[in-house]
């Protein structure tokens, strides 16, 4: 017969999975030794080999066991088919299957092992590393790390063993039905008929009797113990997964609710101790042939989990939702507690602050550090602004602009700072070519910086570093310049070549140097070759300019570098640029965060299952010579904590980083947001207060770039109550749901002793503290503003609102707008910030500078220099309403002529309210020839125009 002949098919089989492997492996052998040296060169071997040993330590004996039992199952089916079927294969047959067995039990055994492996050794190591969270789940009574770092690998290890048992029971299945065709095909040869299967099912002749009901019987007895097995895995899953009721989403609140104990735990239960009883049941009744006892109590699960699932649905219905505040209550305030927990907002610092409104100049004065302090600018126009001023060459890019502080000249300054990268893709096309991308154009070159809250007389942001090479007219030290680790940074580069690289454009030439820092691997030896084959690249292999001191250097951009080194951590996609004052390198700093979604009862972030999160990180890559340094921010975190132990190599203490660099740290801005959002409601304690949202808050709005949208965290600066020193402080707002007044701010210190704290400010309840959205609508009210800005937008021009910024200053507070004015001509025009608005208890004033608005409001701010500014700003005002009012006159005059009536009314009306602006200025009328003053001609020409309407 020919049913063992397969012998050729089993060759061509095994030859195809040898070419895979040795395929798969040659990529694998050249990434390996690659990444070796990559590792080698950013100091993580350490790191980098922890996976490979673990997943060698846990794969190997996982292979041998599985392929063991894959391998002596099966060989024990094939030997017993020969008996059963009385088939006596020759050798040669015998022989072939007993390969494709081996074969086949070796395959399924390395795919099964690489797909448990590849997802089970971080696990594996969390859990040998553990550490305790001291913070205890209110229903079991486990520590959060039970969740986060062991029931993983438990349920794993479960699962595991449920899918293999799972696999013996088909294959047992499988073989018998092989058995009974084989006897069935040797009977019909013996009767010289041909087996025709359709026409014995007509006949009715395949029926489940005889030796069918033996069939069944000796598969009962042969699964018998791998049923009693997984009987009992199946418990153990059951009453595990009674925990998952931790993460319940059914009650008022995330984690388990009245019905998830009241019922479901005990359904779990119940269901647990019957697979117990039913794994002895199943091998009693599959020993004595017996399917009905075998089966009995798996039904009977099923049965308890569809009557749990209706039980469940009656309870919640007819007994918690019409009493639900009390049947809740405790499963609430464990929500509440726990998601405080996970989120740190538990040790927020309650600020109560009265909101006085009693400033006066001398305030403003004897706090210059605000004042000078307080953003006038915003970082998307600042960053367009960028581009086009401080780009110099198309290829050169500010890809994102970023809030810092610096010493400068000895004061605390706030400042915009934006690296000038080089972006290969913006090359022209003719010089997209594999030297200028590889050897020649490697870098970026300087930054551009700004503080806050200057700008020049065009309204555009006044640079205290600029240009190529970088100039500067203060005491800011910088020695180097070069980016070549950047966030555009997409491209391997090779330094040290015959090829001196591009440094910066200087005139007509261009500047060059050789690179003299210590990044990249040696292109010496057979690096050549391998780095020629990773990167797809003859060019490596055969260039004249690639030497013995050539280094190739690998994973330039940022985001790319830290995940590729710490793929287990989670990083904000929002490098941020420094200058270290002290030794006048730049730098990247990238936050990092340990995340968990095992934390019992805490609340998941929208649209996440996270609900657990960790500032745990901050990542400083030099921007020069690639140097990656992982610091522990949240020596608390018991994630961290595990971390360390996993990778002792790769995570250093806080205090190690240098002084200059941790100057510039900063509370971070995603986790911040999380932390506000959730806030928002649980800041709410009581469990009747927060079930009924009695005091749900809103982050506020505002109006920007034409836009309305929810405020955005802004760093600011200013003085914490009773401390002396203005800090850096992140800020967001909030209001009463459906509300346009402020309730509260929340507040993020970066500096000294407060970094990583969190305060709120509780304003008054009785008194109405105005929100952004408040102020925003009296801006568009005000008689004085709102026309102005109207008039702007009707000349060509489009009005620009920046973030409205909240200073809490004494016991008083400031609010702050930028107004800009960008052209409507040109793609090209860049947005100029033209006006700043000032609102102070019910004033709101708007002026040129944030000094004379504040003079408006306060009085006597001006020195004697600025007052001389001031009366020339004015000179200048009244010079440039003068130009305008003429304009909308003649204007009005032509559209009367050509009898276009509205465009003649949209000109007297932008010529009243100049008018009336020249009046406030200093009282001025402007007649003409005639003595008569434009108002009085405005005012009869409409006379005229509505007698003209009437007739």
């Amino acid at each position: 017969m020919n049913l063992f002949k397969t012998k050729g098919n089993i060759f061509i089989a095994l030859i195809v999975f040898i070419a895979i492997v040795v395929i798969s492996s040659f990529s694998s052998v050249i990434s390996f030794l690659a990444n070796y040296q990559w590792f080698g060169e950013v100091g993580y071997v350490g790191t980098f080999l922890t996976k490979i040993k673990t997943q060698l330590f846990l794969g190997v004996p996982l292979f041998i066991i599985v392929f063991l039992g894959f391998y002596l199952f099966v060989n024990r089916l094939k030997n017993k088919y020969y008996d059963e079927t009385g088939v006596i294969p020759d050798e040669k047959t015998k022989k072939t299957f007993g390969l494709g067995v081996k074969l086949g039990s070796a395959v399924i055994s390395f795919f099964f092992t690489i797909s448990i492996v590849s997802d089970l050794w971080f696990d594996l190591l969390k859990f040998i590393n553990s550490t305790s969270f001291n913070f205890a789940d209110p229903i079991f009574g486990n520590d959060v790390s039970f969740y986060t770092f062991k029931l993983p690998v438990i349920s794993s290890l479960i699962n595991i063993g449920i899918t293999l048992l799972f696999a013996f029971i088909v294959i047992t299945v499988l073989y018998n039905i092989l058995v009974m065709g084989t006897n069935q095909v040797k009977k019909q040869n013996e009767d010289e008929k041909v087996i025709d299967f359709e026409d014995m099912r007509r006949k009715g002749q395949l029926k489940f009797d005889g030796i069918d009901k033996k069939m069944v019987a000796n598969v009962l007895k042969q699964i018998s113990i791998f049923g009693f097995l997984l009987m009992i895995l199946i418990g153990i899953t059951l009453w595990l997964r009674s925990y998952n009721l931790l993460y319940s989403s059914r009650g008022a609140v995330f984690g388990a609710g009245y019905t998830d104990i009241l019922v479901d735990l005990n359904i779990y239960r119940v269901s647990a101790i019957l697979a117990l009883i039913g794994s002895i049941a199943f091998l009693m009744g599959a020993r004595k042939g017996k399917l009905k006892l075998a089966l009995a109590f798996p039904v009977l699960i099923i049965v308890v989990t569809i009557a749990g699932g209706i039980l469940g649905g009656i309870v919640e219905n007819f007994i918690v939702q019409p009493d639900q505040i009390s049947k809740e209550e405790q499963y609430i305030q464990n929500n509440i507690k726990a998601t405080r927990e996970a989120f740190k907002l538990n040790e927020i610092e309650e600020i109560e602050f009265p909101v006085n409104y009693n400033l006066d100049s001398d305030d403003i004065k004897n706090n210059p550090e605000i004042i000078k302090n307080i953003r006038i600018n915003d970082y998307r126009p600042i960053k367009q602004t960028y581009n086009q001023i401080q780009a110099i060459r198309p290829y050169y890019l500010f890809n994102d602009v970023d809030v810092d502080r610096y010493m400068i000249n000895g004061e605390y300054r706030q400042t915009f700072i934006s690296g000038r990268e080089l972006d290969q893709a913006r090359l022209t096309d003719q010089a997209q070519n594999w030297v200028n991308q590889y050897l020649k154009y490697t870098h970026g070159y300087g930054f551009a910086l700004s503080p806050v809250n200057e700008v020049s007389s065009d309204g555009q942001p006044v640079l205290m570093v600029r240009d190529i090479p970088p100039t500067t007219d203060t005491d800011l030290k910088i020695e180097r310049p070069e980016i070549y680790f950047g966030e555009k940074t997409n491209e391997y580069v090779i330094v040290k070549t015959g090829e001196k690289e591009f440094d910066y454009p200087l005139g007509n030439q261009n500047a060059e140097v050789i690179y003299e820092g210590e990044a990249g691997i040696e292109l010496s030896g057979l690096n050549k070759l391998l780095f020629s084959l990773r990167e797809r690249s003859y060019e490596i292999l055969i260039s004249n300019n690639i030497n013995s001191e050539s280094r190739i250097v690998l994973h330039r951009n940022v985001m790319e570098r830290v995940n590729k080194i710490a793929p287990f951590i989670n990083f904000d996609d929002n490098p941020y640029l420094i200058l270290n004052q002290d030794d006048g390198k730049l730098y990247w700093i990238i936050e990092g965060f340990t995340t968990s979604e095992k934390y019992p009862y805490s609340q998941p972030l929208e649209g996440s299952t996270l609900n657990y999160v960790r500032n745990s990180v901050k990542v400083v890559i030099d921007a020069y010579n690639g140097a990656t340094d992982f610091y522990i921010a949240d020596a608390d975190d018991p994630i961290i904590k595990t971390y360390d132990k996993i990778f002792p190599d790769l995570l250093k203490a806080y205090e190690e980083m240098p002084t200059g660099i941790e100057f510039h740290t900063r509370y971070s801005q995603t986790f911040f947001d999380i932390q506000s959002e959730l806030y928002r409601t649980y800041h709410m304690t009581n469990t009747t207060v927060f079930f009924g949202r009695e005091d749900y808050w809103d982050i506020s709005q505002e109006k920007y770039m034409g836009n309305e949208q929810t405020v955005e965290s802004n760093y600011v600066m200013f003085k914490l109550p009773n401390r002396e020193k203005v800090e850096f402080l992140l800020t967001v707002p909030y209001s009463p749901t459906g509300k346009n007044n402020m309730t509260a701010m929340m507040a993020g210190g970066n500096d000294n002793d407060n970094y990583g704290k969190l305060f709120i400010y509780k304003f008054p309840k009785g008194q109405n503290i105005p929100g952004t959205n408040m102020i925003e609508a009296r801006i568009d009210q005000d008689s004085e503003i709102s026309p102005q800005l109207t008039l702007w937008s009707q000349e060509g021009s489009s009005v620009l609102r920046g973030n409205l910024i909240i200073i809490p200053i004494e016991d008083s507070l400031l609010y702050i707008e930028p107004i800009y004015l960008q052209s409507s001509n040109g793609t090209n025009s860049l947005p100029e910030m033209k006006r700043v608005i000032v609102g102070y208890d019910d004033q709101i004033v708007m002026d040129t500078t944030l000094e004379l608005a504040l003079d408006k409001v306060f009085g006597n701010i001006l020195e004697d220099a600025d007052q001389i500014d001031r009366d020339e700003e004015v000179e200048q005002s009244i010079e440039e309403l003068i130009i305008r009012a003429t304009e909308a006159y003649q204007n009005a005059v032509e559209a009367q002529r050509n009898g276009n009536w509205s465009s003649y009314g949209i000109y007297i009306n932008q010529l009243e309210r100049l008018l009336e602006r020249l009046q406030e200025e200093q009282g001025i009328e402007i007649e003409d020839e005639e003595g008569q003053s434009l108002e009085e001609q405005a005012i009869e020409n409409i006379e005229n125009t509505e007698n003209t309407d009437t007739e």
